[in-house]
């Protein structure tokens, strides 16, 4: 059964990860400005790192796919950034 999961931001954080989603929202173009944005990242990976068992199952490959599916179901063509050939 699939759950929500809940992570925590301080609103520094909040603020540094806003302003890079509207830059990338902006100019389609994901880079890093400086460095509060890479920790702010780290932030909500290491919270999901704390919190997801999926990543440490033998068919995470397939975990992985089948989420990707779920969230982008419905979407046409590619998403700004987007460059694999998974889209």
């Amino acid at each position: 059964m699939k759950h929500d999961i809940s992570i925590s931001l301080s609103q520094d954080e909040a603020i540094v990860l806003s302003e890079l989603f509207g830059r990338f929202e902006r100019t389609d173009v994901l880079s890093l400005a400086h460095n509060a944005e890479f920790l702010a990242l780290q932030r909500v990976a290491a919270q999901l790192d704390k919190t997801l068992l999926e990543p440490f199952e033998a068919s995470y490959a397939d975990v992985v796919r089948l989420a990707r599916e779920r969230l982008a179901a419905g979407f046409e063509g590619r998403a700004p950034g987007v460059t694999g050939d998974e889209a």
